[in-house]
C-alpha cells in the first residue's frame, strides 16, 4: 500500500518529492543532529527542484577523500563514488562499479564472549557509550576489544601447520581460547618460523610468523577475519548427530529430543512462548557456548533479551549466563541488509568456537523475519519472486543455513558440535506458509507451538501430537511412542466428548481420556518458576517416566465417572508434589512410595 501511494504521487508529476517514510526516522541521531540536518520550508514558498535535491544530499551525505563509508561520497574529477548500503534501485545495466574485493566478513578472536553485536558485528554497548542512546552515522568500532591477553604458545619453530591448527592459547572466561591459523591458509607447506614466548600481548600484536616453501611469510595476530557465508570446514570428519542435547525440559528430552550437532525449529503464533522457551533452552542446555541471534525482532523484545540474559543464572557456575553467551541483535528498525547478514554472523561465530572443541547452541529468533529481509532485498534487486513474493531460492538458502550445524571430529581428536534452533513466526500460526515449510524439509526436530495450549497456560506450549523428532531421547523410545499413542487416543476421545458429552462415553474410554490428561499435566507441562521442577535432569526424567508409564498401562477397577475423575485428580496431585522434591533424597523416595501405593490400590489383576 505504501509503495502504491508513492507511485501514485510520483506518476507524471514534477512538483512532488518524497522525503522519507516513517521507518527512515529510526536511528536519526540525537535531537541536535536531527535539527542540524533539517530543511526548513514554508507553505507558499517557491523552491527550485534542483536546489531542494541538493539540500537533501547535503543533509544525508558527507563528502570525504578517504575510504568510503555509509553516508559518505567521494568526487574525483567528473567521477562521483558512493556506497549504496541498502537501496540498489538506482543501479542499472551498464553502470560502472568499483569492487572492494572483500566479502562480508567478521573478526574472530578472544573477547567475543559476553558481547552484544548487531548483524554487521558492531559492538552496540561500546557504540552507546561513545554516541549516547542515539547512534550516529559513520561511527565504527573494532568488534574485538583492544586489550591484552596472556598468550601461551602451543607450537615451536619448525612445526608444520595448516588452517585451523592452534599456535597458542589465551584464557577467556570459563574456556581456553585457541589462537588458530586462519582458516584460509589451507596449503600444506606452511611451517612456524617464529612464535612469541609465554607472556602478555595485545590482541593485535604479532604472536607468530609462518613461512611457506616459496619463502612467503604470514604474520599471525590473535585476530583474523572470515567471510560469514563460507562454512568453516577445518575438521577431520563430520559425524552423525547421535548424542542427545539435554535441555532439562521433559517434553523435549523425552518426547521431542534434539541431538548435539542437530537442527530443530520452533514455529508458533505470536505470544505462544517462543522467546521464553529459547531462554530456558539457553540456560539449561548441555552446551559450552550459547549464541542468540535476535533477527528482526521488535525493539521491545530485543530489550527484553538484553535485560534478562545477564540476569539468568548459569547452573554450571552460579554466575551470569552472559559469561558464555554472545548476542547478535537486529531490530526491525535496523537496516534490512544487516538483518539478512545477522544469522550468518552468528553461525560463523558458532563454527569458530566449535573449532576449539566446544559444543555450541545457536538460537535464531526469528528466521521468518530473516526471510522477510531476503524478500525485501530480492524485490529491490528485481529478482523473479517465488511463493508469497519470497525469492525463488528461499528453500536452498534456508537449507544451506541449517546445514552449517553438525557434529565433527577435529584433527586433535576432540568431538565438537554446533546445534541450530530457529524460531519461525508464521502469520496467524499458519504452518503452511513458505518459510515454515522450507524449514521443516531440512530440520531434524519440529517443536510446533500451539495457541490453544498457550491460551490454556500449558507451558511449554509445544503441541505433543503434531510435533515430531528424528533423534534419540533420554528414555526408551518404544515406550515413548506407546505413551504418545495414549495421548493421541485421549485427544480423540476429548473431541468426541465435546459433541456427545461425558454421559455418552464409556468408562473404558473415559479412563483412557484421563490417562492422556494425566500425561499432559504431570510430564509435558513444566513449572519454570519452581526451582526444582524448572530443570529436570535426564536421570530423573527416565525414573519418573517409568513410573508414569506403569500408571498409563495399567487397568483399573473403576466404573463410575465421578470416581474415575477423583482418582486421577488425586494421582495428578501426588505426581506434582513429587516434582517438588529433590531427586535422590528420602523425601523423594517417600513421595514415590505414596504415589505408587495410591494407583496400585485400584489396579485390577
Amino acid at each position: 500500500m505504501r509503495l502504491g501511494t508513492v507511485a501514485t504521487l510520483l506518476s507524471g508529476r514534477r512538483d512532488v518529492i518524497v522525503v522519507s517514510s516513517v521507518s527512515c526516522l529510526y536511528g536519526a541521531g540525537n535531537p541536535a543532529d536531527f535539527h542540524a540536518t533539517a530543511i526548513n520550508i514554508k507553505v507558499g514558498q517557491v523552491v527550485s527542484y534542483k536546489h531542494f535535491l541538493y539540500k537533501l544530499v547535503e543533509a544525508l551525505y558527507t563528502r570525504t577523500e578517504r575510504e568510503l563509508e555509509p553516508a559518505t561520497f567521494r568526487v574525483n574529477g567528473d567521477t562521483a563514488s558512493m556506497q549504496i548500503y541498502e537501496m540498489t534501485n538506482g543501479i542499472q545495466v551498464g553502470d560502472k562499479v568499483e569492487l572492494s574485493g572483500e566479502l562480508m566478513s567478521v573478526e574472530l578472536g578472544p573477547g567475543l564472549l559476553t558481547q552484544v553485536f548487531d548483524g554487521l558485528q558492531n559492538p552496540l554497548p561500546e557504540l552507546a557509550q561513545q554516541c549516547g542512546f542515539f547512534l550516529q552515522r559513520g561511527v565504527y568500532l573494532d568488534p574485538i576489544p583492544n586489550k591484552d591477553w596472556e598468550f601461551t604458545p602451543l607450537v615451536k619453530p619448525g612445526d608444520h601447520v595448516t588452517a585451523g591448527d592452534a599456535v597458542g592459547s589465551v584464557p577467556e572466561g570459563l574456556f581456553t581460547h585457541l589462537i588458530m591459523v586462519p582458516f584460509g591458509l589451507k596449503d600444506q607447506g606452511w611451517r612456524v618460523k617464529s612464535v612469541r614466548e609465554k607472556g602478555v600481548y595485545n590482541v593485535r600484536d604479532t604472536v607468530a610468523v609462518l613461512e611457506n616453501e616459496s619463502g612467503e611469510e604470514k604474520e599471525l595476530t590473535m585476530v583474523f577475519s572470515w567471510p560469514v557465508k563460507q562454512p568453516i570446514r577445518c575438521y577431520e570428519e563430520r559425524l552423525r548427530p547421535d548424542e542427545t542435547l539435554v535441555t532439562k525440559l521433559r517434553s523435549i528430552d523425552t518426547f521431542l529430543p534434539v541431538a548435539k550437532g542437530g537442527t530443530f525449529c520452533v514455529p508458533g503464533p505470536f505470544g505462544a512462548g517462543k522467546t521464553v522457551l529459547q531462554h530456558m533452552e539457553a540456560k539449561n542446555a548441555d552446551v559450552d557456548v550459547v549464541i542468540v541471534a535476535a533477527c528482526g525482532e521488535r525493539a521491545g523484545e530485543v530489550v527484553e533479551v538484553l535485560k534478562e540474559f545477564p540476569e539468568l543464572v548459569d547452573p554450571r557456575t552460579g554466575r551470569s549466563l552472559m559469561e558464555r553467551t554472545i548476542i547478535i541483535c537486529n531490530t526491525s528498525s535496523m537496516p534490512v541488509a544487516a538483518r539478512e547478514a545477522s544469522v550468518y554472523t552468528a553461525v560463523t561465530m558458532a563454527e569458530y568456537y566449535r573449532q576449539m572443541g566446544l559444543d555450541v547452541l545457536l538460537l535464531a529468533d526469528s528466521t521468518s523475519r530473516w526471510a522477510q529481509a531476503m524478500r525485501e532485498m530480492s524485490g529491490r534487486l528485481e529478482e523473479i519472486p517465488g511463493e508469497e513474493a519470497f525469492p525463488a531460492y528461499l528453500e536452498s538458502v534456508i537449507a544451506s543455513f541449517y546445514e552449517r550445524a553438525g557434529k565433527v571430529r577435529l584433527k586433535s581428536g576432540k568431538i565438537a558440535s554446533v546445534t541450530i534452533g530457529g524460531t519461525v513466526s508464521p502469520a496467524g500460526g499458519n504452518f503452511e506458509e513458505p518459510v515454515t515449510q522450507a524449514t521443516l524439509k531440512v530440520v531434524g526436530a519440529f517443536h510446533g507451538l500451539s495457541r490453544e495450549r498457550s491460551d490454556a497456560r500449558k507451558y511449554p506450549s509445544i503441541h505433543p501430537i503434531d510435533s515430531w523428532s528424528k533423534y534419540q531421547g533420554v528414555v526408551d523410545m518404544a515406550r515413548v511412542e506407546e505413551a504418545r499413542g495414549i495421548l493421541r487416543r485421549s485427544s480423540e476421545i476429548n473431541q468426541m466428548m465435546k459433541v456427545i458429552g461425558e454421559e455418552g462415553t464409556s468408562a473404558e474410554d473415559y479412563i483412557l481420556y484421563q490417562k492422556g490428561e494425566l500425561l499432559d499435566a504431570v510430564y509435558l507441562q513444566q513449572n519454570s518458576f519452581d526451582p526444582i521442577d524448572a530443570a529436570c535432569e535426564p536421570e530423573r526424567q527416565a525414573h519418573e517416566f517409568n513410573v508414569l508409564y506403569d500408571v498409563l498401562t495399567r487397568d483399573y477397577a473403576l466404573s463410575d465417572k465421578k470416581e474415575i475423575r477423583a482418582f486421577f485428580n488425586q494421582v495428578r496431585q501426588e505426581f506434582l508434589d513429587w516434582h517438588g522434591t529433590v531427586y535422590g533424597t528420602p523425601e523423594f523416595a517417600a513421595q514415590e512410595t505414596k504415589l505408587t501405593d495410591l494407583y496400585r490400590s485400584k489396579v485390577t489383576g
